[in-house]
């Protein structure tokens, strides 16, 4: 899982700020299945964690789901604190939900283009803290040609991450 985290983790930041500053982002470390990373923004410093899905997890097995990618970020300059964001590797269907679980809790993400967001902000600190608790979070997403996907994360190591980018300024 490592490796992938490393491999991706340029292209991700590429689509998780689009800008041209963004290609100067610092990975900061790695905790269990998440890496930190960080990088100066016009608005100031943004730090994130990111992971990619478990190996073999991607489904349906028998398409191309690209590149795959959940974030935590922090972006102070904006005051934007643990926001979570799922990232496909395919554009997402227009109006359409993704679906996060993390054991017996339930998440809606609204979409636009690529990527997807928490619906009501009120419970981002419900899913940051879900996830601290839990082992895997499952994700549930239709492209734009009307495929349903899933994919499994882990969340070994969320609870370091989240506390290393905690103080990010």
């Amino acid at each position: 899982m490592r490796g992938l985290i490393s491999i991706f983790a340029g292209l991700a930041m590429v689509a998780f700020a689009g800008h041209a500053y963004a290609q100067s982002a610092r990975k900061m470390a790695e905790h269990g299945d998440w890496a930190t990373y960080s990088y100066q923004a016009q608005s100031g410093r943004v730090c994130y964690v990111l992971t990619v899905p478990k190996p073999k997890s991607m489904q349906p097995a028998n398409v191309d789901h690209g590149q795959m990618f959940f974030f935590v970020s922090q972006r102070p300059g904006q005051a934007v604190s643990f926001e979570p964001q799922f990232i496909a590797g395919y554009a997402l269907r227009e109006g359409s939900k993704v679906s996060v679980t993390v054991g017996n809790k339930k998440f809606s993400m609204f979409t636009k283009g690529k990527s997807a967001w928490v619906e009501n902000a009120a419970e981002e600190p419900q899913l940051i803290a879900a996830m601290k608790g839990g082992s895997d979070m499952q994700v549930q997403a239709t492209s734009g040609r009307g495929t349903k996907t899933s994919y499994s994360f882990s969340l070994k190591g969320i609870t370091a991450a989240l506390d290393s980018i905690s103080g990010c300024k």
